[in-house]
């Protein structure tokens, strides 16, 4: 093989590499996801107060947005879930949010 078959392969598999998997992001994806679940963090913010924001965990995965973490109530729980469901980029809301013990 030539150097510029060699080069050229080098170049389709790199770029095949940075592409999405079923089970991988590409680094698009990821940013997107980034950037959702940005928005997702001040909507809760804005909607429940930032105490319950910053109980909630968010992470986002194409799209899907899963909270997890523990808040003060059943309400406060779908406060965050519908926030969540209103910022731009959500596709699916996951809410595994917890009732704090002995509440």
């Amino acid at each position: 093989m030539r150097m510029s078959q060699l080069a050229a392969i080098g170049v389709t598999l790199s770029l095949l590499a940075c592409g999405a998997t079923p089970t991988r992001r590409s680094p698009g994806e990821a940013f997107d996801d980034a950037g959702i679940t940005a928005r997702v963090k001040t909507s809760i913010a804005r909607d429940t107060g930032v105490g319950e924001a910053t109980a909630v965990n968010v992470d986002t995965y194409r799209g899907t947005v899963s909270l997890a973490g523990f808040v003060d109530s059943p309400e406060a729980a779908a406060a965050a879930a519908r926030a969540a469901a209103q910022a731009t980029g959500v596709k699916k809301v996951e809410n595994k949010l917890q009732i704090k013990p002995g509440r």
